[in-house]
C-alpha cells in the first residue's frame, strides 16, 4: 500500500483535507508510525478513521438531503403512476408515451436515491401516503379533479417538475462535500428541468390555456397556471415565489442589456430552501 500516493491523489480532489484533519507531514508521521506497530490489514481501518474525522461529520447532512430529495421523488413517481393508470385520462398516443417515460424516470430516481442512502450508511425514508387532491387527507383539496380532468393533471405535474427544479438546485451547496452525490443530484436536477419544459409543451398541445399563455420558461413569478379556483392559485403560487429576483451575483439584472425585467427574469432560475419545498408540498401529503 503506497499511502504517498494515496495522499496525494486524494489532494487532489481536496486541497483543504489536511486543515481538516492536521497537516500533511503530520498525518504522514502519524502513518508511518502505524506501519511499524499495526499489520498491514489494520492499515485500511486506521485510514478510514482519520478520514472519518475529515468527513464524517457531513455524512448526515448529506443523508438528509437525499431523504429529502426521497420524499419529492416518491410524490412525483406515485402522481405519474397513479395518472398514467388512471382510466380515460390521458389521450392515446404521444401523450400517454411521454408521461409513462417520466413515470419510469421518477421511480428510477427513487430506487438510486435509495440505492445512495444506504450505501450512505442512512436509512432511506418510507414512501408516506399522498393526498393529491392537496387536501391533506381529506380527498377534498383544490385539486381533486387531478385524475379525472387532464388539464388540471397537467398543472398539478407542472408545478410539481417546477417545485423538483428549484428543490434540487436549493440543496446543491450542501452536497458540495461529497463529488459523486453531488454529480448524480445535478444529473436528476437537469432531467427534471427537461421534464417540466415538457409538460407545457403538453399543455400548449392540449389547449389547457391560451397558446400564447404557456411557456417553456418562467417570467418573473407568473405561474401560467390559472385553475379558477383561489386556493388552488394559492397552492400553486408557492411554488414560482421568488422567481421575479432582479438580483443575480450581486448584479442588478431588470434591464439588462436593455432587455427588460421579463426577459431577464427568465434568463436565471432561482433556487428553493427545503422549509419552502416542504410547505409546498405538504398539502399533498398525509
Amino acid at each position: 500500500m503506497n499511502l504517498q500516493n494515496i495522499f496525494t491523489e486524494i489532494e487532489k480532489i481536496d486541497p483543504e483535507v489536511y486543515d481538516r484533519m492536521d497537516t500533511r507531514r503530520r498525518t504522514m508521521q502519524r502513518f508511518a508510525f502505524a506501519g511499524k506497530v499495526l499489520a498491514a490489514a489494520a492499515i485500511p481501518s486506521a485510514l478510514g478513521a482519520m478520514f472519518k474525522k475529515a468527513y464524517g461529520q457531513t455524512s448526515a447532512s448529506i443523508v438528509n438531503v437525499l431523504n429529502f430529495a426521497l420524499t419529492l421523488e416518491h410524490l412525483e413517481a406515485e402522481f405519474y403512476t397513479r395518472g398514467v393508470a388512471a382510466t380515460n385520462l390521458i389521450p392515446a398516443g404521444p401523450a400517454v408515451a411521454a408521461l409513462t417515460l417520466i413515470r419510469d424516470h421518477e421511480n428510477a430516481h427513487v430506487a438510486f436515491l435509495r440505492t445512495a442512502i444506504t450505501a450512505a450508511g442512512g436509512t432511506p425514508v418510507a414512501k408516506p401516503n399522498f393526498d393529491f387532491s392537496g387536501g391533506n387527507g381529506s380527498g377534498t383539496g383544490p385539486f381533486a379533479t387531478a385524475f379525472s380532468n387532464y388539464a388540471v393533471f397537467l398543472a398539478v405535474a407542472q408545478t410539481f417538475e417546477d417545485t423538483g427544479v428549484r428543490a434540487y438546485k436549493g440543496q446543491a451547496g450542501n452536497l458540495m462535500s461529497n463529488n459523486d452525490v453531488l454529480q448524480a443530484a445535478l444529473q436528476i436536477h437537469s432531467v427534471e428541468a427537461r421534464h417540466a419544459a415538457h409538460i407545457r409543451y403538453m399543455r400548449r398541445n392540449a389547449g389547457t390555456l391560451g397558446a400564447g399563455q404557456i411557456q417553456p420558461w418562467i417570467t418573473r413569478n407568473l405561474t401560467n397556471i390559472e385553475t379558477g379556483n383561489a386556493a388552488a392559485n394559492a397552492a400553486i403560487q408557492k411554488s414560482y415565489n421568488g422567481e421575479e429576483n432582479t438580483t443575480q451575483g450581486g448584479v442588478n439584472v431588470s434591464n439588462l442589456a436593455g432587455l427588460g425585467v421579463d426577459v431577464n427574469t427568465e434568463a436565471f432560475d432561482e433556487p428553493l430552501t427545503m422549509a419552502q419545498v416542504l410547505d409546498i408540498v405538504d398539502p399533498f401529503i398525509v
